[in-house]
């Protein structure tokens, strides 16, 4: 049974993960649902995962989605169309015109974006490349 420490290192992560699989496939009434240093394994469990959080927030940070694929995600997660932007964003060529980088959000759509759709406006404001026009 791995001893609850913080986690310092690879080796570390590596046995926290696999520690936490264990747990997870634990039969109930077995010695792995004992309850170890007077704490049952949901404790364990929960102590584990937080370990392993805390070293992967630090050790492979997710960055941020770039506006547009932000804005695609919610609208599949939502079940929502492009039309479901115009009222956020303009008519449906506006629409088109964001979603396929022709040009830029404004200031004014990141706010209705964020303000109706709740995507985080932090997310909305970050840098990205738009389509150079080809005409």
């Amino acid at each position: 049974m791995l001893e609850l420490r913080p986690i310092r290192n690879e080796a570390d992560y590596r046995a926290a993960l696999d520690e936490i699989e264990r747990l997870f496939d634990a039969e109930p009434n077995t010695i792995e649902c004992e309850k170890p240093f007077g704490h049952g394994f949901a404790y364990r469990l929960e102590v584990l995962t937080t370990l392993v959080e805390a070293y992967e927030q630090q050790h492979y940070p997710i960055a941020a989605p770039e506006p547009i694929e932000a804005i695609l995600y919610y609208l599949e997660s939502r079940g929502l169309s492009t039309h479901d932007l115009e009222p956020i964003i303009g008519s449906l060529e506006e629409v088109a015109a964001i979603l396929n980088r022709q040009q830029p959000l404004t200031l004014e759509m990141i706010r209705r974006l964020n303000q109706q759709l709740g995507i985080p406006a932090d997310v909305l404001i970050q840098p990205y490349s738009l389509m150079k026009n080809s005409a």
